[in-house]
């Protein structure tokens, strides 16, 4: 992997699940956690339904599922949920939850009191930083009053242009009322947390039509933005379309670079590549989690969890046939199943040692040496040495710690370029069922 372009891709879970395989024999959850620390955990369900399939998606999910299938996963959720929670220490503790998926609410109000019910024989109280996401079509004020009821403390919308003409061309078959009334809606529901997505490097986009957007997003004054580069995957509905890329690579860094400076004279802070944070927004309260250090209990057939030496979750899919088979698969389970891993990557010490390199490296707040030192034994500078061509390149600080400003946008090719040849090789022999 090369570091010439920019955009080699969006590095948000390390190892990717295309590096999962097939365990033999399964381990018993209760095995998989013995060791592990359980008193901050993270706690994600998985939702993989959506309205529609953008064309630049590769979640798992499935549009327009059949009502009987939501009921259907509801109740093995409901099985699954209760399987795991048996599996884990009677005194686990949960210091951040997230709905994700797919659409979490394609769910109905109902359908969501069902999940939260859930959640709560699950997870306890949602006394912690609860986050949901969310889409224009499904953002309605009953089922955001689900959600606000339940002590959701971030709500995120993907929106990605506030020109239908862009959100068509990125295959995206939305309207710019829906969006407005959408957004209205959060708001007027009072979820402490709005996080607004935008993609930037569509087909037709210019500096004046991405301002426009960036401008539409900040009247909202939302507390936070994610910024997405538009990639064209295979099996995406976007996935055959032809690019030259380095004009492609310029045109999406010159785009990158300029929100940034709009966002920061609007009083953002850049947390990462993606993330930015109104300088004035409430600070999550609850118990402190770290990813790099806490593992993580998934729900759902397109959850993962991981400990530190175990990544699980189900089988992987994008293209339609095969996600469905996967639902379909996970529906006929019976409960037992829920009690092993299934699919999953063991972390030997160097690909723990790489994967919390990589978790802290890219973020603003960049490596806590110490902490990593303390954690493993040895410097980080010593374990990877190769972090002295970033410096040469201009992206990394001398000790080796923070990204420079220029690191930052580079994000996407610098998590790629550090990833082992272990999980490349894995990813690239990956066979979707």
């Amino acid at each position: 992997m090369n570091l010439d372009s920019p955009y080699q891709g969006y590095l948000y879970a390390y190892p990717h699940k295309t590096a999962y395989r097939r365990l033999e024999p399964r381990p018993l959850l209760r095995d998989v956690w013995a060791a592990e620390p359980q008193h901050s955990l993270f706690g994600y369900v998985h939702l993989p339904f959506c309205e529609m399939r953008c064309g630049f998606c590769n979640l798992f999910t499935r549009a327009n599922p059949p009502a009987e299938q939501v009921t259907a996963y509801l109740a093995q959720l409901r099985r699954q949920a209760g399987a795991v929670r048996d599996s884990l220490d009677p005194a686990a503790s949960f210091s951040r939850l997230a709905i994700g998926g797919g659409t979490p609410t394609y769910l109905t109000a109902p359908e969501l009191e069902s999940l939260f019910a859930i959640l709560g024989e699950t997870f306890g109280a949602p006394s912690v930083p609860l986050s949901v996401e969310t889409s224009p079509a499904t953002a309605t004020p009953d089922r955001l009053a689900v959600l606000a009821a339940h002590g959701t403390t971030r709500i995120s919308i993907g929106v990605q242009s506030f020109l239908d003409t862009e959100a068509h061309a990125a295959g995206r078959p939305q309207r710019l009322p829906e969006v407005m009334g959408a957004l209205q809606a959060i708001r007027d529901a009072r979820i402490p947390v709005l996080n607004v997505d935008l993609i930037y490097g569509i087909d037709g986009q210019t500096a004046e039509t991405w301002q426009h957007s960036l401008d539409e997003a900040l009247r909202w004054s939302p507390e936070e933005l994610y910024l997405y580069p538009l990639y064209v995957r295979p099996l995406t509905g976007l996935g055959r379309r032809a690019h030259a890329r380095a004009d492609w690579d310029r045109q999406r860094l010159q785009l990158y670079r300029q929100a940034v400076e709009v966002l920061t004279a609007a009083g953002y802070v850049r947390h990462s590549m993606r993330q930015f944070r109104r300088a004035d927004a409430p600070v999550p309260d609850g118990p402190d989690y770290c990813c790099q250090d806490d593992g993580m209990v998934g729900l759902g057939c397109g959850a993962r969890s991981y400990t530190s030496d175990l990544h699980y979750s189900f089988d992987y899919a994008v293209a339609v046939p095969e996600v469905r088979a996967v639902i379909d698969d996970f529906l006929s389970r019976p409960a037992g199943d829920f009690r092993y891993a299934e699919f999953g990557f063991r972390l030997d010490a160097v690909e723990q040692r790489r994967r919390w390199l990589l978790k802290s490296l890219l973020r603003a707040q960049g490596v806590d040496a110490t902490a990593y030192t303390e954690r493993f034994g040895t410097p980080h500078t010593d374990d990877f040495p190769q972090l002295t061509e970033l410096i040469d390149r201009g992206w990394l600080n001398e000790d080796r710690t923070v990204l420079t400003a220029s690191g930052l946008d580079h994000s996407d090719a610098i998590g790629p370029w550090l990833v082992s040849g272990e999980v490349r090789e894995a990813m690239g022999s990956y066979v979707p069922r």
